[in-house]
């Protein structure tokens, strides 16, 4: 039976720049998927592309795709699929282009609403708010982006079109898996078992290191996460994976780290909704099968619906925290009360704050309610507000340090400087109808 590896080396912008050169040295792979994105990560580059209508992508996949050369020299069968184009998957693939000439690079397109969105809103797709049910013309002057989550078909056109590394723009984080799937096995677009299966390994892996040790709550020195190892889905035609990663790494591959990555963002476990599949995580079997290395067997999956889900950000406000030690008896009291103090100063001077916040980390207010309560020796003080008032939160900025000096004794770690005010940028789901989106595919 034919079967693919396929290895995710990167989990979030920002995630390690080793992991996917090692990953694809060591990990016989015939696909390597490197996911970039987050619904944060979509705003911001949208403000970069609108400064630069060259930018708006994650810039680090550069960084990675400089360093894989020798490799892809020498593995010239190794695929990268990618979600690192963002908001500009055909600028990325552009620049990957100068990194690697001879490379046949697809880009997926057609996510971003943002050109066409008033013309939606008009036609009657009003964007409401998955939770509040509130029209996205509350917010439509405040949107920065609009991102419909593209599913796994045109990933894999563009493999078949020839390509051996495909950027796209905002795709199911699964579907970066699923896609050559498709391409390699042929599934059917109603093999929603398949694709289940398919969308179970993708997001096992989808997160990195997460499936690998990464977060386990077992995990202990012996677990080598120094060295750990990123996570491998070798896939059969039939839809059976097993999850492992590369030989003499460090971390854990076992039934616990599995089960704890197959339930991370996940809300009904039944009921997984993708653009391909409504995946049911609670019907396939895991099996440890060998050393780091499980199976799953069974999956089930129903019918997709008929709609996409929509990623906007609008802009709300501006923000700023900044922290402090307090050390000494009753830390963790002083340092609540410093907080207080802090915004009753401000409030002296008529400067007040939408929201504020106000803990005493390493005392419990983490986790509030779950860890209890602590009175350590020494705390950190943090102090967070938000508010539409830029000036407003520039004010409180300046009024942090003058803790060290007119606060409790015991006060210190203020040698970083002022808090920064930064633009807050706030998160609306919503869904739209398939027919009204078109993915595109292109070759260069």
């Amino acid at each position: 039976m034919k079967r693919i590896r396929i290895g995710n080396g990167c989990g979030f912008w920002g995630d390690s720049p080793d992991a996917p050169i090692r990953l694809a040295e060591r990990g016989g792979l015939d696909y390597l998927t490197l996911e970039y994105l987050a619904e944060l990560t979509m705003s911001i580059l949208a403000l970069l592309r609108q400064r630069d209508p060259d930018a708006g992508y994650a810039t680090d996949f550069l960084d990675v795709l400089n360093r894989l050369v020798p490799t892809l020299n020498r593995q010239p069968n190794l695929k990268i699929v990618t979600n690192a184009g963002g908001m500009n998957p055909l600028a990325c693939a552009r620049a990957a282009k100068t990194i690697v000439p001879g490379a046949r690079i697809g880009i997926v397109s057609g996510d971003d609403l943002m050109p066409g969105l008033d013309g939606l809103l008009a036609a009657g797709h009003a964007l409401n708010h998955l939770d509040t049910g509130e029209p996205l013309s509350a917010v439509r002057q405040r949107v920065v982006s609009a991102n419909a989550y593209l599913g796994s078909a045109p990933i894999a056109a563009a493999l078949g079109m020839g390509a051996n590394i495909v950027v796209t723009g905002r795709v199911a984080d699964a579907c970066l898996t699923v896609g050559p799937c498709l391409h390699e096995f042929g599934w059917a677009a109603d093999d929603w078992n398949r694709l289940s299966a398919g969308t179970t390994a993708g997001h096992l892996i989808e997160c990195g290191a997460q499936a690998t040790g990464g977060l386990w709550m077992n995990a202990d020195d012996s677990t080598g996460l120094e060295t750990v190892g990123y996570p491998i889905a070798d896939i059969a035609e039939d839809g059976t994976f097993a999850i492992s990663k590369p030989s003499g790494t460090g971390g854990r591959v076992n039934l616990e780290t599995i089960a704890e990555q197959l339930l991370y963002e996940v809300a009904d476990p039944a009921r997984y909704f993708t653009p391909d599949v409504v995946a049911d995580f609670t019907a396939p079997t895991f099996a440890q099968i060998g050393a780091d290395t499980v199976e799953c067997r069974g999956a089930k999956g129903r019918a997709a619906t008929d709609t996409y889900k929509v990623s906007v950000a609008f802009r709300d406000g501006y923000a700023a925290s900044g922290m402090l030690v307090l050390a000494g008896p009753n830390a963790a009291r002083k340092a609540r009360r410093s907080g207080e103090i802090l915004l009753d100063r401000l409030r002296q001077s008529g400067f007040t704050f939408e929201h504020s916040n106000i803990e005493a980390l390493g005392a419990g207010d983490c986790v509030p309610g779950v860890l209890g309560t602590f009175d350590p020796p020494e705390v950190v003080l943090r102090v967070a507000v938000r508010d539409p008032n830029r000036a407003n939160v520039e004010r409180f900025a300046k009024e942090f340090a003058p803790l060290v000096t007119s606060g409790y004794a015991g006060t210190t770690g203020y040698t970083t400087g002022r808090p920064a005010v930064r633009e807050v940028f706030a998160y609306w789901p919503a869904l739209i109808a398939k027919s009204a989106v078109t993915p595109m595919v292109e070759l260069i």
